[in-house]
């Protein structure tokens, strides 16, 4: 679906916990007849990209994703984020790059899965990857629930934020375009995939509960693609509602 680095595999990793405290169960709630992980991962398997592989510690789930026609890899409950999560099924698996998409992005698109490795093809030395799209609802730019993010020139990400960023001290200086919203698709090298639980937690990490900070923190650049990407994370059964009427849409 997109032109990438012929000397780099690749592989799609799917954290997927059964005990959500919002929605607990949710990878395997019904969504339009089938599991909801059940449709992240057929998204997931159409970029053909590589492996497909469920990260979880439920084997309800693991069941799921085998008849779906992914591989599972069972971990260790205790897990902190679907990152280290990823990190443990993924430790004695030989890929150059895995792809974090979330198991309750259902609606995810599988041209932002084959964008986000892109910047991999040209940068040897970059080591995670992320994508954004400009801010669509006027709401959004004030709403914590929205991470925002400011890019440098060279396409890597100064800040990610759950306040307005850039702030807007000169609103006619600040451009509907620079309004950039966060979208929460991951790619790594898989060696710094392994590495990044090692990492200490950074106080802005703690501060916003914004895992990436940590990687900003300690000097590692994040290279932001930016596309007009529509994505939609399952975070509550209202959540559920509206991506069920989305599907029936398409």
């Amino acid at each position: 679906m997109s032109k990438l680095a012929p000397d780099l595999t690749y592989a799609i990793g799917i954290p997927a916990r059964f005990d959500s405290t919002r929605f607990p169960g949710k990878p395997l709630a019904n969504l339009a007849g089938k599991p909801m992980i059940v449709h992240v991962i057929e998204r997931a398997l159409q970029t053909r990209l590589g492996r497909v592989i469920v990260a979880t510690d439920h084997q309800g789930i693991a069941d799921a994703a085998i008849k779906a026609g992914a591989e599972v890899a069972m971990t260790n409950p205790d897990h902190e984020s679907g990152t280290a999560r990823l990190a443990q099924a993924f430790a004695d698996i030989d890929v150059d790059i895995v792809i974090n998409v979330q198991g309750d992005e259902p609606l995810i698109d599988p041209q932002a899965i084959c964008d986000v490795i892109k910047p991999f093809a040209h940068q040897a030395e970059l080591q995670m990857a992320t994508l954004a799209h400009p801010i669509r609802q006027v709401a959004d730019f004030d709403d914590p629930n929205v991470v925002k993010v400011v890019c440098n020139a060279a396409g890597h990400a100064m800040y990610f934020s759950r306040s307005p960023l850039p702030y807007p001290r000169n609103s006619e200086a600040l451009q509907d375009s620079d309004k950039l919203q966060h979208v929460g698709l991951y790619a790594y090298r898989r060696d710094f995939l392994l590495q990044y639980s090692d990492l200490t937690p950074c106080k802005a990490e703690q501060v916003e509960q914004l895992e990436q900070l940590r990687v900003l923190h300690h000097g590692y650049p994040i290279a932001v693609t930016i596309g007009d990407y529509h994505c939609l994370g399952v975070d509550t059964p209202e959540d559920m509602q509206r991506a069920e009427a989305l599907l029936v849409k398409a």
